[in-house]
């Protein structure tokens, strides 16, 4: 006999998995299978922009650590490249070099969270998550010696960095890449063809090429739908265009897909780094910047290859 069922709205969110509670899913439900799903954004306005106007330029670059918590590197780098192109200034080459690092290291301590969330999410409980966790405290523990700070870094500046990097930070460096690859292969074996992560994942969330265009996607996001688009190489800032590193597409534009970019591209960032290190010279880490910019009036635009 056929059990009769009422569809039921079940709200998921606003959530906080970093994001303060800035998405909310409407769900309508009947039994355990989704009949419709409404996205609900806009709950989040913290006031950035507004308390932008009443700071230093220098004084802003706290502010934007807040922007993305688990990519604070990034958000730092974006800002103090456009100030930098505003006011003309220009930043020394070790700087340049040192920022590609730690921009690289945060994309991989961002796709480590990305990751093992999305498989704790799957259904694989904890284990892997805490797999990806255990290697990305080494990736703070990098940051903490350059910073003093393990989340909200406030290390870039306009001109380059607020300090050089101290004597223990380049071995400690050195042994994460060599070490790193292995520890992607061992996820690998993990979850790669894990029947679980498969059902869940193969066919599942298809994002088409022309949709992931036209809706403007970026990143993971746009590259597992097969889009060959990455911004350090279609419009290289820094120092990017003196390092060779592949851009990883998905084929089908599925969750499986964004899963695998997400692993290559941690793969594609321990290349970045080493050849950083390798071509790392010496000198400052900062150009001489009065305490108060004033650059001419108008507008600029930087943008980075955020994770």
């Amino acid at each position: 006999m056929a059990i009769k069922t009422e569809p039921f709205v079940v709200n998921l969110g606003p959530a906080h998995p970093s994001t303060h509670g800035v998405f909310r899913m409407k769900a309508t439900l009947d039994g355990e299978v989704v009949v419709d799903m409404e996205p609900v954004f806009g709950y989040l306005h913290r006031g950035i922009e507004k308390l932008a106007e009443e700071r230093t330029y220098t004084g802003v670059i706290p502010l934007t650590d807040r922007l993305d918590y688990l990519a604070s590197m990034s958000n730092n780098l974006a800002y103090v490249l456009a100030v930098e192109k505003l006011a003309g200034i220009t930043v020394p080459e070790r700087a340049e070099y040192l920022r590609v690092i730690m921009a690289e290291l945060q994309r991989i301590a961002s796709h480590l969270i990305a990751v093992g969330a999305f498989l704790n999410d799957c259904g694989a409980f904890m284990t892997p998550i805490l797999y990806m966790v255990r290697e990305r405290e080494k990736i703070l523990d990098l940051f903490e010696m350059v910073s003093g700070q393990r989340l909200l870094y406030n290390y870039m500046r306009v001109g380059g960095l607020s300090q050089d990097i101290p004597d223990e930070f380049l071995p400690a460096l050195d042994k994460f890449v060599r070490q790193m690859p292995g520890f992607i292969d061992e996820y690998d074996r993990l979850i790669k063809d894990n029947e679980i992560l498969l059902a869940r994942s193969k066919g599942v969330g298809i994002l088409p090429k022309e949709l992931a265009i036209n809706i403007s996607a970026s990143g993971p996001m746009l590259r597992a739908s097969g889009v060959e688009w990455d911004i350090r190489k279609a419009d290289p800032y820094s120092v990017y265009d003196r390092f060779d590193f592949d851009i990883p597409t998905g084929t089908v534009s599925d969750c499986y897909d964004r899963y695998r970019v997400r692993i290559q591209e941690m793969r594609q960032s321990l290349r970045i780094i080493k050849q950083a290190i390798e071509q790392l010279p010496s000198g400052a880490v900062k150009s001489e910047v009065p305490h108060l910019i004033h650059p001419p009036t108008g507008e600029a635009y930087a943008h980075v290859e955020a994770p």
